[in-house]
């Protein structure tokens, strides 16, 4: 799962970051409005960590262009303003949730299963993603299917979950490459192919029928056979 964390404290950013981090969360960090509008622009985010109080920009400023531009991604505004006011104009925004700084990690990281849960193809638990003849343990980075299990790369598994979440549509190389590697990275675009290659490979090992269907010059998406 990826996370955009837009917060101008930098011993904050810094903290939540390593923590975010450490529970196995991509995160890109920014401090600032405009470098925050960029990013979520991007619409690569499973959930975006949003201070009210930015420079550049506000907060709210932020998440009403990107609501304003069909930017769906729940967004959780942190913040010092902590009156009920304050709640209800974010939430009227179009803010998922609001948390009141000082608030304990452990809120945030329920906070954030909370806003993402809708999202996610579940079965009973919010680590476990399924689609057709396959299961995906987050937390274990294992991949079940009806032949075994296989454990996953940190990179395969980003690429795993980016498929998960959108079965049956093509994804664009781009958006792949910007989902796993992130908007900053100078990465090759034929490291994308190499990974496609080691997830398919690993949906044989365990035995499902799922495919990754190339689409010329377009991308790849997970398909049931005969499907697309």
């Amino acid at each position: 799962m990826r996370i955009l964390l837009a917060e101008d404290d930098k011993d904050l950013n810094k903290a939540l970051t390593w923590q975010l981090t450490g529970q196995g969360y991509n995160v890109d960090s920014c401090f600032d409005g405009e470098e925050a509008l960029f990013y979520g622009r991007q619409n690569i985010y499973d959930v975006i960590l949003l201070d009210r109080m930015l420079p550049c920009h506000e907060g709210t400023e932020v998440l009403a262009a990107l609501r304003r531009q069909s930017v769906n991604v729940p967004v959780i505004l942190i913040t010092a303003l902590g009156t009920l006011q304050d709640k209800i104009a974010g939430l009227d925004l179009g803010a998922d949730d609001y948390l009141v700084k000082p608030f304990d990690f452990e809120e945030l990281l329920a906070r954030i299963r909370c806003v993402t849960r809708r999202s996610l193809i579940l079965n009973t638990h919010p680590d476990i993603l399924s689609y057709h003849d396959v299961t995906w343990s987050c937390r274990e980075m294992c991949l079940t299917g009806p032949a075994g299990n296989s454990t996953l790369s940190k990179r395969e598994g980003d690429l795993l979950e980016s498929f998960l979440h959108t079965p049956e549509q093509i994804l664009a190389r781009e958006t792949l490459l910007l989902k796993v590697w992130g908007p900053d990275s100078d990465v090759e675009s034929g490291n994308l192919d190499n990974y496609i290659h080691f997830l398919r490979r690993r949906f044989k090992t365990v035995g499902s029928v799922l495919q990754i269907k190339t689409i010329r010059s377009v991308g790849y998406g997970l398909v049931i056979p005969d499907t697309l």
